[in-house]
């Protein structure tokens, strides 16, 4: 049985119905979530079920989305009809933070080689020259496309389809989720397209105002461009 990923058609849905399919140790597999598992550098959300905490959301090895109850919580029954409810305010910061990261890439335009999203700063590892990145420069680019309230499309083709066109694949260390025989896109229109199974802000002018607060090396060619956005 399966797990209904209802993020990836609706990344503002806080909240769903939902039945208890498994008991896994200290996590609980749903037949349908609007938790996020960690991947492609994007935390796993955290929230309630059934009023019971959850502290974290992983992909098992044989792909079923893992809601981590917090030592202490009381979990509700398999079988039972649950409300599974996201922390919303973390989620939301983690969607800007995201579709600045895409930002980000298209300003610099060099092959991303790592990446990571927090709570209170992100950032990307590019395969640059140092010469090539000018703080001030960087920050005014993502800046203006924030202003510039660029819309975020997600669509989706076939798995086949992406192995013909390899230039969707932006970050050399992850990969888009794939197994489902889809693969969905993200589309910033005129400024980005890739593959990719994380959560987005349906405008850019929800990012906010964009700070770079470093760059620096992280060995003989990767780069490290580090972004804070406002609270």
């Amino acid at each position: 049985m399966s797990t209904e990923l209802l993020f990836r058609e609706d990344p503002y849905a806080r909240a769903c119905a939902a039945t208890v399919l498994e008991r896994r140790g200290d996590a609980l597999v749903l037949d349908r979530t609007v938790f996020y598992p960690l991947g492609g550098g994007q935390p796993g959300d955290r929230g309630r079920i059934a009023g019971a905490r959850i502290g974290d959301t992983r992909i098992a090895e044989d792909g079923a989305v893992l809601h981590l109850l917090e030592p202490g919580a009381a979990p509700p029954p398999v079988g039972a009809r649950v409300e599974a409810e996201i922390d919303w305010e973390r989620r939301y910061r983690l969607m800007r933070y995201h579709t600045a990261l895409h930002l980000l890439g298209a300003v610099v335009g060099a092959p991303v080689t790592g990446g990571r999203i927090g709570e209170d700063k992100a950032h990307l590892d590019f395969d640059v020259e140092m010469e090539k990145l000018a703080k001030e420069a960087l920050e005014e680019a993502l800046n203006a496309l924030v202003r510039a309230a660029y819309p975020t499309r997600a669509s989706w083709i076939t798995e086949a389809e992406l192995e013909a066109r390899p230039e969707l694949v932006r970050t050399m260390s992850v990969a888009p989720p794939r197994g489902a025989g889809r693969v969905r896109l993200v589309e910033i229109p005129g400024v980005d397209l890739q593959a990719c199974g994380g959560t987005h802000v349906a405008n850019t002018r929800e990012i906010g105002a964009v700070t770079v607060l470093r760059i620096r090396s992280e060995g003989k060619r990767n780069r490290r461009v580090t972004i804070a956005l406002e609270p």
